[in-house]
């Protein structure tokens, strides 16, 4: 039983921010309700390919960017723009201690399912709205996409080759991280207040933007310009004030070298054979090396391309330097460690078989992660849903099917 298995929660977002802020719950034991447009679905359902394959190697309606973010969870589809449908949230939503929705701002009251409507059925409520820029402000009607709010937050201001390198230029995360830590500050802020409620009996609303959220991530990036004034800069891979803490080319790829300290400096050069560069009067200390790096990253880059990768991890962990490999991810998940942890897994799934899934890293001892269930199929468990929580019998049902309610 997992912690929050106590937790209802109706999931009415969509795409990246909500929905992994909802799989968080539900990993922790929640039962999670996803709400879907009947036919259609989550946007995500249709992005790829890639798209998962059965055990015969035929290609499913499974996209891997919706899989990545809905394990868990039931699906249901409801028609919210037709009164009947509106009317199913509202029941389902006063069987809830939880609502996660991201939808414009404004536009769920129009179908009687923001805040203030909801917590007329549901008064100890917890709802939580996901946006690009919040409920208020000059820029809360605009639509919210992650790779403008990377720029706009300054993320990418400090990411990508060094200002100073040639043609060098801003880019984005690999991966949406704006719409991916704001799920996870909402799924702390849900906790939060589902603590509140206990403890008061008082539902409460959560106004999340995924612009508060990305500068708020930037952490020491952040704090430095609000310290100095004086505007961060890219730096590549490379520190600002530590020399050598940077990627290095090998015969084969790419490593890591953090090297914090003089003697950890002195290491490094020596189990490359250049021990001599440890005592050049230009490199004994990590001030001077910052200041003369563009003399000395190039010696230790002809260096690194002497040996591959795999040799030199094995020198420099035995040389106790700090280092690591730039891995694809076939390497990721064929890496010893990682097999350990059984970070990758596999669920049962009606098309696909046995569909690969990775794994939650939250580890608790008493009240353990599982994957209960793979991610679903489209209204996969609506008739489920509808006879358990609402109590409606198979008529009432196929009704609500024959007029495209769900």
């Amino acid at each position: 039983m997992g912690a929050l298995s106590h937790i209802r929660v109706l999931d009415l977002s969509r795409v990246l921010a909500g929905p992994w802020c909802a799989q968080n719950l539900a990993d922790l034991g929640a039962d999670v309700i996803k709400v879907e447009r009947p036919g259609v679905g989550d946007d995500t359902r249709h992005w790829g390919p890639p798209f998962a394959r059965d055990a015969n190697g035929k290609e499913t309606e499974e996209s891997a960017y919706f899989i990545c973010i809905n394990r868990n969870k039931r699906s249901i589809t409801v028609d919210i723009a037709k009164p009947e449908g509106q009317e199913l949230i509202r029941q389902l939503a006063a069987e809830s201690d939880v609502v996660i929705e991201n939808y414009k701002v404004g536009d769920l009251a129009k179908y009687g399912l923001d805040y203030e409507s909801l917590k007329k059925v549901k008064p100890d409520l917890v709802y939580c709205s996901i946006t690009g820029f919040g409920q208020t402000g000059p820029y809360a009607h605009r639509p919210g996409y992650d790779f403008i709010i990377q720029g706009m937050g300054g993320f990418m201001s400090v990411t990508g080759e060094a200002h100073d390198f040639e043609g060098a230029s801003p880019q984005k995360s690999g991966v949406a991280i704006a719409d991916i830590f704001t799920g996870m500050y909402a799924s702390t802020a849900i906790l939060a207040a589902i603590i509140h409620r206990d403890h008061t009996g008082e539902g409460q609303y959560i106004d999340m933007s995924l612009l508060d959220t990305q500068i708020a991530v930037m952490a020491n990036v952040s704090s430095a310009y609000l310290t100095s004034g004086e505007v961060p800069k890219r730096w590549g891979n490379a520190s600002p004030i530590i020399v050598p803490y940077q990627t290095f080319p090998t015969s084969d790829g790419w490593m890591i070298v953090a090297a914090g300290n003089d003697g950890q400096f002195r290491h490094f050069v020596t189990a490359g054979g250049e021990a001599h560069l440890a005592d050049n009067p230009l490199y004994v200390s990590n001030p001077l090396r910052v200041e003369h790096r563009k003399q000395l990253i190039p010696l230790l880059e002809q260096m690194t391309r002497k040996k591959t990768k795999g040799e030199w991890i094995a020198l420099l962990e035995k040389a106790n330097v700090p280092c690591g490999p730039i891995n694809n991810f076939k390497e990721v998940f064929e890496n010893e460690q990682v097999i350990h942890r059984g970070v990758q897994i596999e669920a049962p799934h009606p098309t696909v078989g046995s569909m690969k899934l990775v794994a939650s890293p939250m580890r608790l001892s008493k009240t353990p992660t599982e994957v209960r269930m793979a991610p679903p199929t489209l209204g996969q468990h609506t008739d489920e849903i509808l006879h358990e929580r609402l109590k409606l019998d198979d008529k009432t049902i196929e009704v609500l099917r024959s007029k495209g309610i769900i």
